[in-house]
């Protein structure tokens, strides 16, 4: 979890520069891998959801959280906090679903955002620190995209540039924008960010989770 410097630093940015740059929690798979929706895993104490929206609405303004699985849980578990849910109702048709749905809330909700920044609600020591340095890198280079960089490779949590929204809106099926981030005639800086590769697909990704808690 960010400090408040490191918060207030992030928001102060915003205003300075008038870059707006919204967010996109992902959210709405229903963990067929796992057998039950990974969003309600707990890690310290706190469901992947809730960790995943408060890390992202302390920092982005607005944010849309796309949900799907247990739609009404899912709700339930971030209506206090800073974000606006959505409901994709063909969130089993892939995660392209729920970036074409996200985006297009963002923009009937703030037509002038200059980039997005979209994350996961599986990657649990992804916090607002973490994206608060990918957006500083954003306004610093002003690239089509910023990506965490983790074994090797780009991937989100990852800030899309207000150009590269034509593309996410034509996406389709579940690699989501991967596709975007690895397109070697793509202009995409990076920041490194290890943790990001810690992530919950399966019952024994769990179990891993479980054991680095109790070892931290």
């Amino acid at each position: 979890m960010a400090d408040i410097s490191e918060i207030e630093k992030a928001r102060s940015m915003t205003a300075n520069e008038r870059v707006i740059i919204g967010g996109i929690l992902l959210a709405a798979g229903g963990s067929s891998r796992m057998g039950t929706p990974k969003q309600f895993v707990k890690f310290e104490g706190e469901t992947l959801l809730r960790r995943a929206a408060s890390a992202i609405a302390s920092v982005c303004e607005p944010v849309i959280a796309v949900i799907g699985a247990d739609r009404e849980k899912a709700e339930k578990v971030i209506a206090d906090i800073r974000v606006e849910p959505r409901f994709n109702r063909e969130w089993k048709t892939g995660i392209s679903s729920s970036i074409k749905l996200g985006l297009t809330e963002l923009l009937s909700i703030e037509p002038n955002i200059d980039a997005v920044l979209i994350t996961l609600c599986d990657q649990p020591f992804v916090d607002a620190r973490n994206i608060t340095r990918l957006i500083e890198r954003f306004r610093e280079t002003r690239t089509q995209m910023v990506a965490a960089k983790y074994d090797h490779v780009v991937g989100v949590p990852a800030i899309f540039s207000k150009e590269m929204f034509e593309q996410l809106l034509a996406l389709t099926g579940d690699t989501g924008a991967r596709d975007l981030l690895r397109d070697p005639n793509a202009s995409v800086d990076s920041i490194e960010i290890k943790k990001a590769a810690i992530d919950v697909d399966t019952s024994d990704d769990v179990d891993r989770l479980k054991t680095l808690e109790h070892e931290s």
